[in-house]
């Protein structure tokens, strides 16, 4: 884009951006003529995807913003008017709107308030800062259309975030999504009024104890044993952190309430938009729980405890025969609740008719293998917890299985169909019970997952990512993708692949016959999967939410009668060398 379009670009951006902080910023900018951080802030409009914003907080197009925010949510205002006319007319359409921590959020969720309140929609806006999970339950308590969250989830503090909401409480799939895009793209006005006029006229309602009061008393109603709880309570010690986010005051509060000991990480308790304590906010990261697996050590805890920002996703550790504490990765966690959840309805009774469990297709089989020893089907998804919404959702539709629990590796489950997104707040309290439950058995969760390997097979996965960021990043991952399913891989650390699923195209076909082919059986998505002669599944997607491509490694192998060990020293050594082919790959881009 030439110096002439870039200036033009932000000269018009300044006449409609009101923030003061935002628009000096690229005042600054333009008087310094400094082109290349103009470009980058230019050079395209932030995408509103499918599932909604997420970018770096600044001035600019390309920006997290105010500007950006408002023509977002006039947008999504402007679809939701045109498919429910009729709603719109008798003044019926309603939004509810949340916000985490993170710089600026809570300047952002007003602003989508009172553009939402314009436009005639009643909307309630929580008085402080709520986790994601509790806005979905939100939407489906309070019957409202749509739904907004304000949030960059586990994103360096530099992000912030917008999502956006249908009126099942889930991320809003096909047709919807690219609908939306198109109109968010064609606004030319945005309308909106003060928050004084919104509440004024009655369209503006704040709301915080009316949901959630009812949200804690749903997270409580699905544990399977209250009364192990009530008796054996005080026998497990917990250490939490919220990192600096939302999750501190609804843990506290429900673990709390079953009497269990939770001790809060005191530096980082607090909401802090700049996430002192942290580089990356994320329960995926071992530097993120650092704090809180020092002081679990000190306190010879049973179990550590995090939850993101918006404590959407929740992540643990687990000391080890020798106090040491093991950090548990998202598939083992989603493995260790799936045994949890099947073996507790069996012994109770609970076991619906035809359930099933849902997982995105990145995540290990070993769950399956466990819902299968139970009786229990799975069934996959494409990556993102909206598509498994949308699956739970087809099971009530066609009434063709009853869910029992959703999950994916990146450390997001999900136990209620009352929330239609991943709840860290619920994974908390279930993996409390959980962790009390096979105490009561003598043993620890370490333990049991050892168990599960040893029944089931022992299963490794590991991630690969490589950004490309800037103008020219998004045409390099295109490219990159576009090597990968022209040429294919036909081996991966020495082993043969044996099929491909090009999930885009909708085909699974043998690289060696590739002209016979058979349908994906999932959506349209610009994923490819790689499946070895032993079982490994190498999947390669581009990231929907930054700018990366992300490989993921899933490799089994039985145990049988071998030593565990020596089991994980083997598969170890195997993913090694299907990852530097891996490597090898990216370093050619």
């Amino acid at each position: 884009m030439n110096t002439d379009t870039i200036v033009s670009r932000a000269k018009e951006y300044l006449l409609e951006e009101k923030n003061d902080t935002f628009a000096s910023e690229i005042r600054s900018l333009l008087d310094s003529n400094n082109m290349s951080e103009l470009e980058d802030r230019f050079y395209q409009n932030l995408e509103f995807g499918t599932g909604g914003l997420r970018g770096i907080i600044g001035g600019g197009t390309n920006r997290m913003n105010t500007f950006v925010i408002n023509r977002a949510t006039q947008g999504l205002a402007n679809y939701f008017i045109k498919t429910f006319p009729d709603k719109h007319a008798s003044g019926n359409l309603s939004a509810v709107v949340a916000y985490d921590s993170r710089r600026y959020s809570d300047l952002f969720a007003e602003a989508t308030a009172c553009i939402f309140a314009a436009n005639g929609f009643k909307t309630y806006l929580f008085t402080s800062l709520r986790p994601t999970p509790e806005l979905s339950f939100a939407i489906r308590t309070l019957g409202c259309d749509t739904g907004v969250v304000v949030t960059a989830s586990h994103n360096p503090p530099q992000y912030n975030g917008y999502k956006a909401y249908w009126n099942d409480g889930a991320q809003v799939t096909e047709p919807h999504d690219t609908r939306i895009i198109d109109e968010v793209n064609a606004v030319k006005n945005v309308n909106s009024i003060s928050r004084e006029q919104a509440i004024a006229q009655g369209k503006l309602v704040l709301i915080d104890k009316e949901i959630d009061e009812p949200y804690w008393a749903m997270v409580k109603s699905k544990l399977f044993r209250p009364e192990l709880i009530r008796e054996k309570a005080k026998e497990v010690k917990i250490v939490y952190t919220p990192l600096h986010g939302t999750g501190a005051m609804h843990v506290e509060k429900v673990l709390g309430d079953l009497g269990l000991q939770v001790i809060t990480v005191p530096e980082q308790k607090q909401p802090d938009g700049s996430f002192s304590t942290v580089s990356y906010p994320n329960p995926e990261e071992a530097a993120a729980l650092k704090m809180a697996v020092e002081l679990a050590e000190k306190e010879h805890a049973d179990v550590v405890m995090a939850t993101d920002p918006d404590a959407d996703r929740f992540g643990s550790a687990i000391p080890g025969k020798d106090g040491r504490f093991v950090l548990i990765s998202g598939n083992q966690m989603g493995a260790l609740l799936t045994d949890y959840i099947c073996l507790s309805r069996t012994q109770t009774n609970t076991m619906p008719s035809n359930p099933a469990i849902i997982r995105s297709i990145v995540t290990s089989q070993m769950g399956d293998r466990i819902a299968a020893s139970y009786g229990v089907e799975s069934v996959e998804c494409l990556t993102g917890f909206k598509w498994i919404a949308s699956v739970m959702a087809s099971f009530e539709e066609k009434g063709s299985h009853n869910y029992v629990f959703g999950y994916e590796e990146s450390y997001g489950y999900n136990i209620e169909t009352e929330v239609r997104d991943k709840d860290g707040i619920s994974a908390a309290a279930l993996c409390a019970e959980m962790t009390l439950y096979w105490r009561s058995q003598g043993k620890s969760l370490l333990d049991r997952l050892n168990e599960l390997f040893t029944q089931h097979g022992y299963f490794e996965e590991r991630a690969i990512s490589k950004a490309f960021p800037g103008a020219s990043g998004g045409q390099t991952m295109k490219n990159l993708m576009s090597k990968l399913r022209n040429e294919g891989l036909a081996r991966l650390g020495g082993i043969p692949v044996q099929s491909i699923r090009d999930i885009e195209q909708g085909i699974v076909y043998n690289p060696s016959s590739p002209t016979v082919r058979k349908p994906s059986g999932l959506p349209s998505s610009n994923v490819l999967q790689f499946f070895l002669e032993d079982g490994t599944v190498v999947s390669a997607r581009p990231s929907g939410t930054e700018p990366k491509i992300k490989f993921y490694i899933s490799s089994p192998l039985p145990v049988g009668g071998k030593d565990l060990e020596e089991v994980k020293k083997a598969v170890s050594s195997k993913i090694a060398l299907i990852e530097a082919d891996i490597r090898a790959v990216l370093g050619e881009i």
